[in-house]
């Protein structure tokens, strides 16, 4: 069965829009209380199949749970590179981690030994045209990253840096609320 056939199936079971939206002017972050409208822009719109393939490529549906496994694998294979849609993945990490960590964690530690499908420069036809099992072949570095001490402290890192993209939006304007009412 091809990606693109899964894909679809992803699509349906989820409800979500054809194509995961990506012709809408708009998408929606779902959260526990309320919905965030934001506007869909194109960057977001060339990618936005890339991100809903990792969600096939490991069974990963749309909850939170789901996309904190998606950002911290994400984050781990380097999507921080490709800026703007990288700051939206560290945010996600971010969250993430104030409510599903073991999930980021689980995410993270099966990046370390793939490679981004972004980073295949694969044309998206192609990509689609794949099966999850050669997807999965060309993902896979051929040497797995080592398990020691260094994995560790880069993993602390990317968790600082992702809490910081979190929580800057929400404080700065705390912070500049407050030093008006000194």
């Amino acid at each position: 069965m091809t990606i693109a056939t899964l894909l679809n199936d992803f699509y349906r079971r989820n409800n979500l829009s054809a194509k995961g939206g990506e012709s809408d002017d708009w998408f929606y972050l779902k959260f526990k209380f309320f919905n965030l409208k934001l506007p869909n822009s194109q960057f977001r719109k060339d990618v936005i199949y890339i991100h809903d393939v990792q969600h096939v490529l490991y069974d990963c549906d749309t909850t939170l749970k789901g996309e904190a496994f998606i950002a911290g694998w994400e984050v781990a294979t380097g999507v921080w590179k490709h800026f703007p849609i990288g700051i939206m993945s560290l945010w996600a990490m971010g969250f993430s981690l104030l409510n599903y960590p073991k999930e980021v964690f689980k995410g993270y530690n099966e990046g370390l030994n793939t490679i981004g499908i972004i980073d295949l420069k694969i044309e998206k036809k192609d990509l689609l045209n794949l099966s999850v099992l050669e997807l999965k072949k060309l993902i896979h570095k051929k040497e797995a990253k080592r398990k020691d001490k260094l994995k560790y402290i880069i993993l602390a890192f990317w968790c600082l840096a992702s809490l910081t993209t979190f929580l800057v939006p929400i404080l700065l304007p705390l912070v500049i609320i407050f030093q008006f009412l000194i």
